[in-house]
Formats: structure tokens, C-alpha cells, sequence
């Protein structure tokens, strides 16, 4: 972890063994509820423990996997653009802030910024994050707070104060949430930002279904390591008997729902134990562990707008593979 006087980060994150005791409590309440479905489920969010993240960052270096490319280019070639939405003083909270490298751009194009807040269900990341970004943005005032910001949570009293609060929710994760939840989120981003709020979101368009599947199928097999970790962490954490050999990782977009499905899928006739209690798989049986919405700009755009949001700008890279979209909350 990196050393580093940390004058402007506030020291209040909430004591490290008790945000893994709660976060255990809820890993294995939501596996237990998912695995106990009619239809096996398990929410993306548990994706992203370490190895998970570094899978993951493996997968966005993949000539097939271009939403982080796209998204990155957009940003670059846009952000003093997205920057003028950024009024002087304010505080920019990133949901779900992972690595900051794409907010980074965002921070350097916009010197007005008074705070930054980076939200993320990982303590520990968070940490490491924060306290790199402190040694290239000395001046800025960072308040990491990790949570889960699918709800309610409390921002720094700082933050509150800025004169206006701008939401940044790259990376299409607004694509893992169901059209309701993403409403929901959308609805509770408006809460928590409050009045003359931004919000800047990256998704990931609609586009041909050879370049979604082959995205979530690349040829190093690095999503199909990434979808079949949760496995690797339900056994670590939670006494899971999963044997890897016997699921393998299934990714296809349905065209029907504008949806990316990721699921892993039992090979054979087998019983599961997690946390004390019994699971049955048949053979063929999955457990349905990701989808990845794809919408149009305008089907977003009416999506926020249903809950209070008006668009700000769109930006797209030139084959339109994905957007990165602004809005503002109305009066």
C-alpha cells in the first residue's frame, strides 16, 4: 500500500474489520438468496474482489473488449468539453471509482474542481487509489468513502458544501443494472447530489451481435477466468465446494432485451455447498451472473428524463460504439 501524508483525505473511513464483517454478512446473504432461486442468480457487484479487479483490468487490455478503449478516447478527445458542465468550486463524485484512470481526465481538464469523492464498495482499493491520485493532484481535496453506492450513503460535509455536485458513472456499469434499477439509480443519484446537480455517464451502445459476443468471449479466455472468480471467492469466504472444472463461463447477447448475459454453467448433475447450506445443479444448469444492457442514446436519454434528468450532451467515438452522456437535474 503507498505511504502518504494524507492532509486532504478524510481519516474516517469506517474501521477496515468492521466493513469486512458487514460486507461478508451481505456477500452471503445475496449468495444464499441468488443460489436459492428458481433461477440461480448472483448479483456483478461480487465480481470485484482483488483478483477479480485484476482480471477484469486484464480484460479491458483485449483486442476484442473495446467499451474501455472507446470510452477512454471519448474522454480524451472531449474532455474539455464535458469539463465546461463543471462549474467552479464543485465536487465530483465518482460511483463505483475503481482504478480513477478515467477520471483522471476529468480531474486534469477541470483545475476548477474543489473535491473529488471516489465511492467504492472496496476499502482497501480505495485506499490505494486515493493515495496515488493525492501525489499527482496535491491540491485537491479527496475524500474517499467506501460503500455501496447502488444506496443511500453519506457524502464528506465537504462535498455537501460545494456549490454544485457533479455524478461521474463511467465505464457502462449503468449496463448491469436492470431498466428499473437504473432508473432507481438514476432517481437516487439525483437524492444524493441534490440541486443543480451533473451527472456524466458512460453506456455502451446498441451495436452487431458478432461484436458484443466475441467482446465477452475474448480468445485469451480472461472474462471466462474473470465469471468463473466468483466461484474462486464464494469458496474462500463463504466454505463453497465449487469445483471449477465443472462450470464453464457462457456469454451471448439476447437481442430480444438489448442485453449481454454472462452466466456459468454446470457440465453435469452436482450438489454445492456454501456457507453450511445445500445447492442442487442439473446438468446445463446455470447460474445467470451479469447482464450488460446496451441502449440507444436516445432510449437513455428517455430513461433519465422519466426520472428527472435532462440531457446535457452526448459524445460518441466515430464508429458509435458507445457515449458518454451529460445530463443535468431539472428544477
Amino acid at each position: 500500500m503507498v505511504a502518504l501524508a494524507r492532509s486532504n483525505i478524510l481519516p474516517d473511513l469506517p474501521p477496515m474489520s468492521d466493513e469486512g464483517d458487514a460486507s461478508t454478512q451481505a456477500f452471503e446473504r445475496d449468495v444464499l438468496k441468488g443460489l436459492g432461486a428458481r433461477r440461480k442468480h448472483l448479483p456483478p457487484k461480487y465480481f470485484y474482489d482483488a483478483a477479480g479487479s485484476q482480471l477484469f483490468d486484464r480484460i479491458t487490455d483485449q483486442p476484442e473488449y473495446y467499451p474501455t478503449r472507446c470510452e477512454m478516447h471519448i474522454l480524451q478527445d472531449n474532455a474539455a468539453a464535458i469539463a465546461q458542465l463543471i462549474p467552479a468550486g464543485a465536487a465530483l463524485v465518482e460511483f463505483g471509482s475503481g482504478s480513477n484512470k478515467k477520471a483522471r481526465i476529468l480531474l486534469a481538464a477541470a483545475p476548477v474542481l474543489a473535491v473529488y469523492v471516489p465511492v467504492d464498495i472496496s476499502g482497501e482499493m480505495l485506499e490505494q487509489e486515493a493515495a496515488a491520485l493525492q501525489l499527482d493532484f496535491p491540491r485537491l481535496k479527496i475524500h474517499p468513502v467506501a460503500a455501496d453506492f447502488t444506496h443511500d450513503f453519506d457524502l464528506p460535509e465537504e462535498a455537501k458544501a460545494a456549490p454544485v455536485r457533479v455524478g461521474f458513472f463511467p465505464g457502462s456499469t449503468i449496463g448491469n443494472f436492470e431498466p428499473h434499477e437504473a432508473a432507481s439509480f438514476l432517481r437516487n443519484a439525483a437524492k444524493i447530489l441534490g440541486p443543480g446537480a451533473k451527472l456524466i455517464i458512460g453506456a455502451d451502445l446498441i451495436k452487431p451481435a458478432e461484436i458484443l459476443n466475441a467482446a465477452y468471449n475474448d480468445g485469451a479466455g480472461i472474462t471466462a477466468k474473470f465469471n468463473l472468480n466468483l466461484l474462486v471467492r464464494i469458496n474462500r469466504e463463504l466454505g463453497g465446494t465449487f469445483k471449477l472444472d465443472t462450470f464453464e463461463h457462457h456469454a451471448f447477447y439476447n437481442r430480444e432485451r438489448h442485453r449481454v448475459e454472462m452466466h456459468l454453467a454446470s457440465l453435469k448433475r452436482q450438489k454445492v455447498k456454501v456457507a453450511g447450506e445445500c445447492f442442487d445443479f442439473r446438468a446445463g444448469e446455470t447460474i445467470h451472473t451479469e447482464n450488460s444492457y446496451k441502449y440507444s442514446v436516445e432510449s437513455l436519454g428517455a430513461l433519465a428524463r422519466g426520472v428527472g434528468w435532462a440531457s446535457a450532451g452526448v459524445w460518441t467515438d466515430a464508429k458509435k460504439h458507445f457515449s458518454i452522456q451529460a445530463f443535468s437535474l431539472a428544477p
